[in-house]
């Protein structure tokens, strides 16, 4: 199945709406992390022309969402968006911002989708799922680039510990979904 020129555009729309979302939130270093999971997702979706069947993709999805989850939970309570904010010197937005109930809206709204999406083998879900793992995979290796720009000793930054699981989770989701499976 090749996604329609149609689907292509609002997959890119989609993609510079999160970002833009991203620049107004957190400002222009972080939306570059971001950058690696959304574009990085839609490049892999146009490129690896894989569509599995959903099955092939559903333990990986839901491991990596479940990490996910725990991985945010870790973050709130680490304290990681005021460490963020000291390392960019962007402040924390309000998270009852129009700009953050977006983009989580978007993004997290949209990841959620994924699972009814690829069931129904409509072409823009693969590339929310290649979103979804190109953020877990990749975006959130950051975590282990943040120390080394505190400065200081290596140490934990706040959502390293769950990064660490994460991380692998979503590449098994990034590896099942670049794999056509019978």
């Amino acid at each position: 199945m090749k996604a329609s020129a149609a689907t292509i555009l609002i997959a890119i729309l989609f993609t510079a709406t999160v970002l833009a979302l991203g620049y107004l939130s957190f400002g222009f270093w972080t939306t570059m992390i971001f950058t690696s999971g959304f574009a990085g997702g839609l490049l892999l979706w146009l490129i690896i022309p894989a569509r599995p069947p959903y099955e092939a993709i559903r333990a990986p999805y839901w491991l990596t969402f479940g990490l996910f989850v725990i991985h945010r939970v870790e973050e709130k309570l680490a304290g990681f968006f005021a460490a963020l904010s000291r390392l960019t010197h962007v402040p924390t937005p309000d998270i009852l911002s129009w700009n953050v109930i977006l983009l989580v809206a978007l993004s997290v709204g949209a990841w959620l989708a994924v699972p009814v999406l690829l069931k129904r083998g409509i072409a823009f879900g693969y590339y929310l799922a290649w979103t979804f793992f190109a953020a877990m995979g990749i975006t959130e290796l950051a975590h282990f680039i943040f120390p080394l720009i505190a400065g200081g000793p290596y140490g934990y930054f706040p959502g390293m510990a769950s990064a660490a699981l994460l991380a692998p989770a979503a590449w098994w989701g990034l590896w099942r979904l670049g794999h056509q499976h019978s």
